[in-house]
């Protein structure tokens, strides 16, 4: 379940900005490693507590996402870039942003200061507190979204933009504060995916790399563009994930990502929930 709700908030935040921009951001799951490193300097190199080391996560990965839209994606949309060029830029993107990592940081494995020894005692299951807290977290946090989505302008505002972008404009609807506050709250998003991350295993600077895979997976699984849709696809990739473990090795988990990924595709292009893929 712990794994689930890091997957379901790394795929909320990555799937709401392809709803407004259809932006396929391959540097999502580096974005959620720079929060994982951000809490790290905070929480270790600082010696700040770890409720303090969560608001640096969110902060940094934040402004990085105000920043690339303001460099990056924003400059291209205005000079027509294709869905092409965006994938192939957002991918050269995210190895510059692993590589930045790797030499500011280094290779090795980084920790959190978080007691991962204690655990309860459920019966029939143990749970530990990092994986109590990972999910108590994730659910405050998928229920702020949800809120803030159903009930603000804001969020009825992004929901135009993800149904039409053009159609919005014209309303009235000021599209590029949305987009901003898209941005900060998918990068927010991110930066919590990665610090939850870093306290439920290790840092690296491959941890997000590897876990876009499922993000993918549950994207696709939920819905493609569909936010509440990644969410239920994130839960889920992660329960059959750990379900796997019943019969194979752990090691085999990331294979089941992949499987699952494929088998959606096959029977289930338009998701769980069924709802049509959204293109603009």
């Amino acid at each position: 379940m712990a794994s689930g709700s890091i997957y379901a908030l790394g795929a909320v935040g990555l799937s709401l900005v392809y709803a407004i921009l259809k932006l396929v951001n391959f540097a999502h799951g580096d974005f959620m490693t720079l929060g994982g490193y951000a809490a790290f300097v905070v929480n270790v190199t600082w010696g700040l507590p770890l409720v303090v080391s969560v608001l640096g996560a969110l902060v940094v990965v934040a402004a990085l996402g105000l920043l690339t839209e303001a460099a990056i994606w924003r400059p291209m949309r205005e000079r027509g870039a294709g869905v092409m060029q965006l994938l192939l830029l957002s991918l050269g993107f995210s190895f510059v942003l692993r590589n930045l990592i790797l030499f500011a940081w280094g290779g090795e494995t980084r920790t959190l200061r978080v007691d991962n020894t204690s655990s309860y005692d459920l019966g029939i299951v143990r749970i530990s507190l990092l994986q109590v807290i990972v999910i108590v977290v994730s659910a405050v946090a998928m229920v702020a979204v949800a809120l803030l989505l159903r009930r603000t302008y804001v969020g009825k505002s992004m929901r135009a933009l993800s149904d039409s972008f053009a159609l919005a404009e014209v309303s009235g609807i000021n599209t590029r504060r949305v987009v901003t506050y898209t941005w900060i709250l998918g990068g927010g998003l991110a930066g919590l995916a990665g610090f939850l991350a870093t306290i439920f295993t290790v840092l690296t600077p491959q941890t997000g790399w590897v876990l876009l895979l499922g993000i993918f997976a549950a994207i696709i699984l939920g819905g493609i563009g569909d936010p509440f849709g990644a969410l239920v696809g994130g839960l889920t990739l992660g329960l059959v994930q750990e379900w796997s473990t019943m019969v194979f090795a752990p090691t085999y988990k990331e294979a089941v990502g992949f499987a699952i990924l494929i088998l959606a595709l096959l029977f289930r292009p338009n998701g769980l929930l069924g709802h049509a893929t959204r293109t603009g």
